[in-house]
């Protein structure tokens, strides 16, 4: 997988005439509109990358997007990949990788998640501190120590020097913030109420099918990741009595109405992130 990486590092270099990242974005569901905050200077369709997966999902638009935001040179994933769409970690994982190898100096993943704990809301943006990966392990398998440890340590998946420099910029900026657990399963169907019970017992705030994957392979490599999601529904909380239906076309709808508050967030933590010494 080694020599994959540095061989779409290179296509990619020669691409976008050795742009150099030093921010990586991952916009998740219904969240590609983000990318109107970037001034793209190079656009490059997941198809045409080598070695890279496409998107299947609606509302992943499937492209890796280079330009600035806030002075600062981003790439970004207009689109993610997951496990449900019938790719191995491996795969879901790889444009990660091929970002650090770019240079970049730490992550910001995005996603929709539906809510377990019943003090949020839908369109709430909670803050991300810790997580449950409920699927199968990215590191599973051969080990090459150029990744980085075999047993990467995951006591802080989550910066909290980013995290203390959010919650100070959504104070500054007037936007209410949460913070919690988010837990990460294959999908693709959403929740029962049983299994929500379950996870909000287990220590869950939040639940998808993304993200966590992305993190474990970013802390292997010693990369600092900042995470949010959007609380696009509140599932079946209620249980079985009360069932809730989702739909995913709900989930995009409820991400669109809280997008120019992430935006502003993501926008400010970006200009500011020269405050954190990485």
């Amino acid at each position: 997988m080694y020599d994959k990486i540095l061989a779409t590092t290179k296509f990619i270099k020669e691409k976008t005439q050795h742009f150099k990242p030093e921010i990586g974005i991952v916009l998740g569901s219904g969240l590609g509109g983000l990318a109107n905050g970037i001034d793209v200077v190079c656009a490059i369709p997941y198809s045409e990358i080598p070695n890279f997966p496409v998107s299947t999902v609606k509302g992943h638009k499937g492209q890796l997007l280079f330009g600035t935001i806030a002075g600062h040179n981003v790439i970004a994933m207009q689109g993610r990949f997951h496990y449900y769409e019938g790719y191995p970690m491996t795969e879901v994982t790889f444009p990660i990788r091929v970002m650090m190898q770019l240079g970049i100096r730490f992550l910001i993943l995005s996603n929709a998640a539906g809510g377990l704990n019943p003090d949020f809301k839908v369109g709430d943006i909670m803050i991300i501190n810790d997580q449950i990966h409920a699927m199968p392990n990215p590191l599973i398998g051969l080990h090459d120590e150029r990744f980085g440890e075999r047993f990467p340590d995951m006591s802080e998946p989550y910066d909290r020097r980013l995290i203390k420099l959010a919650d100070a910029i959504a104070e500054e900026k007037g936007i209410a913030l949460q913070h919690g657990v988010y837990t990460a399963t294959t999908g693709p169907t959403y929740e029962t109420p049983a299994e929500c019970r379950y996870f909000r017992i287990i220590g869950s705030d939040a639940v998808g099918m993304s993200t966590t994957s992305e993190v474990i392979v970013a802390r292997q490599g010693k990369l600092p990741v900042f995470g949010l999601s959007i609380i696009s529904d509140m599932g079946n909380i209620n249980g079985v009595e009360h069932p809730v239906s989702i739909s995913h076309e709900d989930v995009i709808a409820a991400v669109n109405a809280v997008e120019p508050k992430l935006i502003t967030l993501i926008t400010e933590l970006i200009r500011r992130s020269d405050e954190i010494d990485f």
